[in-house]
């Protein structure tokens, strides 16, 4: 008899087909990442309702999505500082969520390039440059 499908699975189904999504572990649960930094895992603080999906987004556009459709969208007092917002996946069309999913991929993207990268300078003495991430 086949198995009943997990609400990730359907998660995943939809984010690997946006270019630069990629399958990961977190926190010991199945996630998805970009650019190495999580995009999207299944809640699993006891706060969030049971079939949440946390969603990486910019704090502006969690707090639209939430005044615009608090029945899908929400946040907990354990997420309300970070960059996440809370899914509650039996209420999200299929559309929705792959439009969601893909302006994370995109907020997480934009990030991406306005990080600085890694300062360098160089050792005294031997005029070698590292990186300073790597010094001890």
């Amino acid at each position: 008899m086949p198995s009943k499908p997990q609400p990730f699975d359907a998660v995943r189904a939809i984010a690997t087909t946006i270019p630069g999504v990629e399958e990961a572990v977190s926190w010991g649960a199945q996630s998805l990442k970009v650019n190495g930094r999580l995009l999207a895992c299944m809640a699993m603080n006891k706060s969030a309702e049971p079939g949440s999906l946390v969603v990486c987004v910019d704090m502006d556009q969690r707090d639209e999505m939430i005044a615009a459709d608090p029945d899908t969208y929400y946040v907990t007092d354990h997420y309300v500082n970070y960059r996440a917002i809370l899914v509650r996946l039996d209420r999200i069309h299929r559309d929705a969520l792959r439009d969601l999913l893909t302006m994370a991929v995109r907020s997480e993207q934009a990030r991406g390039a306005r990080r600085r990268p890694a300062r360098t300078r160089s050792h005294p003495g031997t005029g070698v440059s590292r990186s300073r991430s790597r010094r001890k």
